[in-house]
């Protein structure tokens, strides 16, 4: 007699490993929750508000007591009397010449800093503080010591005048354009001369005397981690200090320097109370910035006031976004 055994039934998978989520998934899911208000309160604190200004930009709101929303004809005209007027133009050429002079004056002495404080043997410490402490100064108490510096009367021209020199430069109050590109009488469109004012000089020095420290910080985290390997190799080589400089150190540094000169643009191209608190607008506008251009209008011409606020976050991204690029290429390809 033979007995047949039934097959074991098949054991079917609990409900709670059907519903079974992957540790990541759940991660992920958690991660966008934490994240999620502060995206959102950055989309609206900034997307939002910039396509606000944007709209107001484009409007017929002049006077802030009285809003009138409805867009402007012709499109844009607010953007093209801005454009020519003096003030404005006087303004892109400042913020231009602060920036370039400013950034090479920084980025720079930043570097000559921190290869002096790399390499020195005793007071390292001693002098890292006195090249930073005046990046802890505000630029109000930075621009009223150095409008004394450069006062007409005393300071610097002080010693100008012991030396022999006369007629010594106005400096915030010098109306004069170095090395001046055009004639503003010349044509109707150009109102002023296109060069370097040299009442904006004592604001440019005043500023990369303040951010050198900044940038030497930046420079010595660099060179803090350059392998000493690849210099004394380049040493066994027979390469001389300014090969190693030229060849192994500056190439290594080139992150430092791009990071350097993205963050003291943003910090050049909003510049406002240093000047401020140095000379104002000066006569003929010869230190306004755009900053004090959109400060002085805020209360009478919203348009004008928004649209020179676009046109400086457009000035930004020329430069931010080729950064943010190559950055993202960078990690693609890593």
């Amino acid at each position: 007699m033979t007995t047949s055994t039934a097959p074991p039934a098949p054991v079917s998978p609990s409900p709670r490993s059907k519903k079974q989520v992957p540790h990541n998934v759940k991660t992920s899911r958690r991660a966008a929750w934490i994240f999620a208000p502060s995206l959102l309160v950055s989309f609206v604190f900034v997307y939002v508000f910039i396509g606000i200004t944007v709209y107001i930009s484009l409007s017929n709101w002049k006077i802030g007591t009285s809003p009138d929303l409805s867009i402007r004809q012709p499109f844009g005209g607010t953007y093209g009397e801005i454009v020519q007027e003096q003030r404005f133009q006087a303004d892109i050429r400042n913020v231009v010449i602060f920036t370039i002079v400013f950034l090479v004056l920084a980025i720079l002495g930043g570097l000559v800093a921190a290869l002096f404080i790399h390499h020195v043997a005793v007071g390292k410490g001693l002098f890292r503080t006195v090249f930073l402490l005046p990046y802890a100064l505000s630029f109000i108490v930075t621009g009223v010591a150095w409008r004394w510096i450069f006062s007409p009367s005393t300071g610097v021209n002080e010693i100008l005048r012991n030396l022999g020199i006369q007629n010594p430069p106005g400096w915030t109050t010098d109306t004069t354009v170095l090395g001046a590109l055009n004639d503003p009488t010349g044509t109707d469109f150009l109102k002023v001369q296109f060069g370097i004012p040299v009442a904006l000089l004592p604001i440019i020095f005043a500023a990369a005397w303040q951010l050198v420290g900044f940038a030497m910080a930046m420079y010595l985290a660099g060179l803090a981690s350059i392998p000493e390997e690849h210099l004394e190799a380049a040493s066994v080589d027979g390469a001389n200090t300014w090969q190693r400089l030229r060849h192994i150190v500056l190439p290594q540094l080139w992150p430092s320097t791009i990071t350097c000169f993205v963050l003291l643009l943003h910090v050049a191209l909003k510049i406002f109370d240093l000047v401020i608190a140095m000379s104002g607008s000066g006569p003929g506008f010869v230190t306004d910035v755009p900053g004090i251009y959109i400060y002085n209008y805020l209360t009478s011409r919203y348009d004008k006031a928004s649209a020179m606020a676009i046109i400086l976050l457009l000035l930004t991204l020329v430069v931010i976004v080729p950064y943010l690029i190559r950055g993202y290429r960078k990690e693609r390809k890593a």
